[in-house]
């Protein structure tokens, strides 16, 4: 008998990105984006299969058992194309120029997103996911590839036409006028196609897929601050309630799953990823100061916890960027329970509870992709609190501390199971908006924890991914790679301008206004304005500006509230003339679809005021300078700008009224008399006594 020969690893072998190494021992003959790659397509005047993926994507993992871990497959791939696969988080710009080339062709985009294009990277095939045989509907890459090396064959002038067609196409698509300055027109219209989109019944926007898309969230809680509108309160509520309360949240070990495939938000598409905790935190806390409700801070705290216990890069600070969906080889098998795995772990009368509390059925809720349930369920809240409480003669608190305790042991329990796997990747932009909603958690909540924890990750920044003024995309390993762009940048700046906010440490303000500068010289386009994704063109396509606000805040919504921001605290007059060119830059594509960019709309809320900026001069260690800055802290006024000042070097025009915290309070562009009671302060800022 000949011994198993081991797989032979290819070259990805060599990389740290965990999604290129999930590959690294597929029989294709993988290369990761680099000109060796681009050159041998020259050179051997081959078509190049480019697959864009990443490693918490359960869709990847599918095509990868399925078709590049298939040798029959992989002889095709070698043999027809030089391949390439790209770790979309690690390189998103290659992600977001080939994602533009997809939508100029008019296909449903997603990933995997394989591309096959031209050796000059005129590209002429995309499709998502491609199964090994051909299904009705869709065509298999058995009998894909032969076919696109037929038409190589026999029509190449015409794939490079159409390639270079679909390149022109995204190249028009990126060039902007400059229009007139958006008006407060604008957020109206996008609140009212927000309501339109909005589901009254099970609360956020479409059917399904269901996202949680916190930036609308954080826009309408604006809408209502401003307006008195109810009805964008409701919609923040009932939506942050019903996802919650949903499958979409892990009801077990807290963190929310990317989406929900059911209008209910039920059933979750199981990976869980950092950006999503970082923005949802953000929302479930900012409503939390918009309406005092306790349920809005449990469930900010909670999301914490499960960022702070198992997203945690060691020790060192920063955060990995997700957890996967997939584990043992099954999506969702880590979080699926049947009752008899219930009854196993829990005394008889909590599991009985427990049976009632999270919806369990002895046929499961859960199905898989062939419909068999196998009696596994997605645990979520399936009776309201006061009801079950009722039922069981307990009182609702009462009730809420046996849920506890029945939470903690099926933790404990499934602890024992084997957890997805973290991809390890500490990006900088997500842990930018991570250092922002712990800064904010902090300051709202007044917990050293959080602010401990975005500090260490600021520093950790700071000093591993900033190198000789440049800020690093991607670190693993003690490696930092991969020039960062406009949303590291962006990201990262807004998390430092919280984090001064919470701790008025300036060490904060003053990395944010470097790094502001350095993202205004590298990516500012001083001809028509608005900032380049890159500072270089990428893949043989144009410099692009995103402004979409998908699963995250575009790099320039969020470039354009650092602006307003840095602004007034670095009295950088230019940010504002720089901020009033991007509005006129985007104000067509915004005028089309605002309800598409809703944090770029926040920063224009806070651009059009009233904004605020306040001053506060004193002693840190005083309690009267403690109690201005932690009751400003508590408020809700998003588009107010908080700074401290030590009495000894505020300088002229920032001195204390005898010897007291003393506030300075502008409106807009008015600046009012200072003023060192609490309750004038609050009262120049519109507010009528101290909330929560």
């Amino acid at each position: 008998m000949q011994p198993r020969q081991e797989p032979k690893p290819n070259r990805l072998i060599n990389e740290k990105s965990p999604y290129l190494l999930q590959h690294a021992y597929n029989p294709v003959d993988w290369y990761p984006w680099s000109p060796e790659a681009l050159d041998k397509a020259k050179a051997e005047d081959k078509p190049i299969f480019l697959s864009i993926g990443y490693a918490t994507c359960h869709w990847c993992h599918v095509m990868e058992l399925e078709c590049f871990n298939d040798k029959q497959v992989a002889d095709l791939l070698n043999s027809a194309f030089v391949c390439i696969k790209v770790d979309r988080e690690e390189r998103p710009d290659l992600d977001a120029s080939y994602m533009a080339v997809c939508q100029a062709m008019g296909r449903n985009c997603g990933w995997p997103l394989n591309m096959i294009m031209t050796p000059k990277l005129n590209p002429f095939f995309v499709q998502s996911y491609i199964p090994k045989h051909s299904r009705p509907g869709i065509i298999g890459i058995l009998d894909l590839v032969p076919q696109v090396m037929q038409i190589w064959k026999t029509q190449r002038a015409q794939m490079e036409m159409v390639g270079a067609d679909i390149k022109a196409r995204v190249e028009a698509a990126e060039k902007r006028t400059s229009q007139n300055q958006l008006s407060a027109e604008v957020l109206a219209d996008a609140f009212d196609r927000l309501k339109l989109d909005y589901d009254k019944e099970n609360g956020g926007f479409g059917y399904a897929p269901k996202f949680p898309t916190p930036h609308k969230l954080l826009y309408l809680l604006r809408r209502y601050l401003h307006t008195g509108d109810k009805t964008a309160l409701s919609m923040v509520e009932n939506t942050l309630r019903q996802m919650r309360l949903g499958g979409i949240f892990d009801q077990v070990g807290f963190g929310f799953h990317r989406y929900s495939t059911d209008p209910q938000w039920l059933v979750p598409h199981f990976e869980k990823m950092l950006y999503d905790q970082a923005l949802l935190t953000l929302a479930y806390v900012e409503a939390y100061q918009a309406t005092g409700a306790p349920k809005f801070r449990i469930t900010a705290k909670e999301n914490l916890e499960y960022v702070l216990r198992d997203l945690s890069a060691g020790g060192e600070g920063g955060f990995c960027s997700a957890q996967d969906a997939d584990s043992e080889g099954e999506e969702g098998k880590f979080y699926l329970w049947t009752v008899d795995e219930v009854l196993e772990v829990l005394s008889p009368s909590d599991a009985e509870l427990a049976v009632h509390i999270y919806g369990l059925k002895p046929e499961g809720n859960y199905f898989d992709e062939k419909r068999h349930a196998n009696g596994k369920n997605i645990l979520h809240i399936a009776e309201p609190v006061e009801d079950l409480a009722a039922y069981k003669g307990l009182t609702a608190d009462e009730l809420i501390m046996q849920m506890g305790k029945i939470q903690k042991v099926l933790f404990e329990a499934r602890q024992k199971r084997v957890a997805p796997m973290v991809d390890d990747k500490v990006l900088a932009d997500w842990n930018g908006l991570m250092i922002a909603a712990l800064a904010k958690a902090g300051a709202v909540f007044a917990s050293k924890t959080y602010l401990d924890a975005a500090s260490k990750t600021a520093n950790f920044i700071l000093e591993y991914m900033l190198k000789d003024g440049f800020l690093y995309h991607r670190y693993v390993k003690g490696e930092v790679a991969v020039e960062g762009f406009l949303d590291d940048y962006a990201c990262t700046v807004y998390g430092l301008i919280q984090l001064y906010e919470a701790t008025f440490n300036d060490v904060y303000l003053q990395a944010a206004a470097d790094l502001g500068k350095s993202m205004v010289s590298r990516f500012w386009d001083q001809q028509n304005g608005g900032f380049f994704q890159t500072q270089t063109a990428q893949a043989g396509m144009p410099k692009m500006k995103q402004l979409y606000d998908g699963a995250t805040p575009s790099g320039n919504s969020v470039a354009l509230l650092d602006l307003l921001w840095l602004s007034r605290l670095t009295n950088e007059p230019t940010y504002d003339k720089m901020a009033s060119q991007m509005t006129k830059t985007f104000a067509e594509e915004v005028e089309g679809a605002p309800d598409a960019y809703t944090f770029f709309l926040s920063a224009v809320d806070f651009q059009l005021g009233p904004s605020y900026s306040v001053t506060v001069v004193g002693d840190l260690k005083d309690t009267d300078t403690q109690s201005m800055l932690n009751s400003l802290k508590r408020q809700y006024l998003p588009t107010m700008v908080i700074q401290f000042k030590n009495p000894d070097v505020a300088g002229l025009g920032f001195q204390q009224i005898k010897g007291r915290a003393t506030a300075y309070v502008c409106r807009d562009q008015t600046c009012l008399p200072a003023t060192d009671s609490l309750t004038v302060m609050l009262e120049l800022l519109g507010i009528k006594g101290e909330k929560h």
